[in-house]
């Protein structure tokens, strides 16, 4: 079967060799199906901004050659004898999470998946026309989203993963950092838990305009405002009960403390590099302010009610555009290049969609 490969880490946009990351499609054997897993055609694979990091960077580690990919969906076509817990059966659309958790180590046991000893075990790349997991990884489609929209299940789980960890509340002030997926994502998320003062920061103008689509109060663009003074005068002096960074913007991060409000809540979402560290005054924000300031780790407990809120969520601007499987270095550089909020890339053709 096909799949992509990342045979050598660099950049994507570099003209030389030497210095080039080097991605392919490969031929490699289907996956087995052990008796608790899923065999699955799959449909479409979005790219994760995680995904050119990998590639460019290799943040995680990985020793090449490795396979990517994990914002799927799929159609099932083979069930394991005892994967049957779920009633999932050949025919059902599906989705999924790229993780397995163990269920059984002290972090499973301890309501933290997120922290999973053995997560992982059963990880395979999604940029692939067929993959194996295990069934409680896989989850049914809704019967009113088609597989090109299914496959924003994964990244829908890390906004329905945000809004558990801020909790917000009726009223409150929020600010989202980033209008990528995730930002816009989260966005929605909060307008239908009724957040005011909704403010998108962004410098592409197009994303500042989804913003505004899915119901932004205001949108400010970085590179052209001070977003330090202009969230001050939407807040009348007081900043945000909730700020949201997605844009994983080392120039932004350090702004983002000074405008959330006391008492208020800053979460960090997006990846930044490995060694990327910032100064924090511990008096004035944690004592003096009295901030919440915390991250998020993948999605634990989030997929079921992902699934459930996607015929609510306004999708159709993320699945614009699409490439062929054979054309994953040319879905890569458009990824790059910022024009679309997202890329999908289309493993198998399936009639109708």
């Amino acid at each position: 079967m096909k799949s992509v490969v990342v045979l050598k880490i660099g950049s994507l946009r570099e003209t030389d060799e030497s210095k080039k990351g080097i991605i392919e499609v490969q031929d490699i054997p289907e996956p087995a199906v052990g008796d608790e897993h899923i065999k699955i055609k799959v449909a479409y694979c979005a790219i994760c901004g995680s995904d050119p990091h990998i590639i460019q960077e290799n943040p995680f580690g990985l020793e090449t050659p490795f396979g990517l990919g994990h914002e799927m969906s799929g159609v099932v076509v083979e069930v394991g004898k005892n994967a049957v817990k779920k009633g999932l059966k050949p025919g059902d659309r599906v989705a999924g999470n790229f993780l397995r958790f163990c269920g059984t180590c002290y972090y499973c046991q301890n309501e933290q998946q997120q922290f999973c000893e053995n997560a992982g075990e059963s990880n395979q790349p999604c940029y692939s026309e067929y993959i194996a997991w295990h069934e409680s990884q896989v989850y049914k489609l809704p019967d009113n989203v088609s597989l090109k929209t299914g496959c924003l299940l994964e990244p829908l789980s890390v906004a329905v993963r945000v809004a558990d960890k801020i909790e917000p509340k009726i009223g409150q002030r929020i600010a989202i950092c980033g209008g990528g997926p995730i930002g816009l994502f989260v966005l929605q998320c909060v307008k239908m838990m009724g957040a005011v003062n909704l403010t998108l920061f962004e410098p592409i103008a197009e994303r500042r305009k989804l913003a505004e689509k899915y119901g932004a109060d205001f949108t400010i663009d970085p590179l052209a405002q001070d977003t330090v003074k202009a969230a001050m005068e939407i807040t009348d002096g007081r900043g945000y009960d909730v700020v949201v960074d997605c844009s994983g913007a080392v120039s932004a991060a350090a702004a983002l403390p000074s405008i959330t409000a006391y008492g208020g809540k800053l979460l960090y979402v997006a990846m930044y590099p490995n060694d990327f560290e910032m100064p924090l005054n511990l008096y004035k924000y944690c004592y003096d302010n009295e901030l919440t300031i915390t991250g998020t780790k993948i999605s634990p407990y989030t997929f079921p009610r992902a699934a459930q809120i996607m015929p609510r969520m306004q999708l159709d601007d993320f699945t614009e555009a699409v490439f062929d499987i054979d054309d994953i270095g040319e879905a890569f550089l458009t990824q790059l290049s910022g024009k679309y909020p997202k890329i999908l890339v289309r493993c198998n053709k399936f009639e109708g969609e």
